[in-house]
């Protein structure tokens, strides 16, 4: 039986880097093809090498001109900035928003089967927070394009070694990690969470499909890392 193949849009990110190394190292996916503005390299600098890797290096703008990239059984979108790496409302949503969109609709019109997003918490198209709202939009549209399989992943703060140092999220991070022995009993979906477990999270979910759209936060995420069964939303 051949193996998946796979779209992954987003891996110079820190979700997105560690799912492609764990799509990598799964021997279910037979081919691994990447969508990035520049060449992929490994923790030693060095261009990064498999045997199941595919590079496609362009401007995120272009994608449609490599809609044959998105005939995968699986589209992973890992896209996301913040308003202030980003410079202006309207570039933040160039990403978050038109450049995720996009990659469903290539997805759907070439014939993916399940697309997999990384939004946020706060997601709510009706939010007064312009981050909220646009990540809520997002949500619906591509909700709208009625895809057999739908995950959409909405952690709250990311864990993990960024690039980059924001102060705020590693204040919140901070606070976050010293109450949750509190929260411990809660559903508490405001919890921060490791990059890599939203990444194991997204191949558990590749791996074990279900029809319709599922929202998947922290308990929800930690579940399907840990092999048990999430309904969907």
């Amino acid at each position: 039986m051949a193996g998946y193949h796979a779209l992954v849009l987003g891996g110079t990110g820190l979700v997105g880097q560690a799912l492609l190394q764990r799509l990598l190292a799964d021997p279910a996916w037979e081919r691994v093809t990447v969508l990035t503005r520049r060449t992929l390299t490994g923790p030693d600098g060095a261009p990064l090498d498999h045997p199941a890797l595919h590079q496609q290096c362009c401007s995120l703008d272009d994608m449609a001109q490599h809609a044959d990239l998105f005939s995968v059984d699986q589209v992973f979108c890992c896209l996301g900035t913040t308003l202030r790496k980003a410079g202006s409302r309207d570039a933040f949503k160039r990403v978050d928003f038109d450049y995720c969109v996009e990659a469903a609709r290539l997805g759907r019109r070439q014939g993916a089967e399940h697309f997999l997003i990384v939004s946020a918490v706060n997601a709510n198209p009706r939010a007064r927070v312009f981050y909220s709202r646009i990540k809520g939009e997002m949500e619906a549209a591509i909700q709208a394009l009625d895809f057999p399989m739908l995950s959409i992943f909405q952690p709250s703060l990311l864990l993990g070694d960024r690039q980059e140092f924001r102060l705020g999220e590693t204040l919140g991070a901070w606070s976050a990690r010293a109450l949750r022995p509190l929260a411990a009993f809660s559903r508490a979906d405001w919890l921060p969470i490791e990059a890599d477990t939203v990444a194991a999270a997204m191949l558990a979910a590749a791996k074990s499909p279900a029809p319709g759209c599922r929202r998947l936060r922290y308990d929800a995420m930690l579940s399907l890392q840990s092999g048990n069964a999430v309904s969907a939303a």
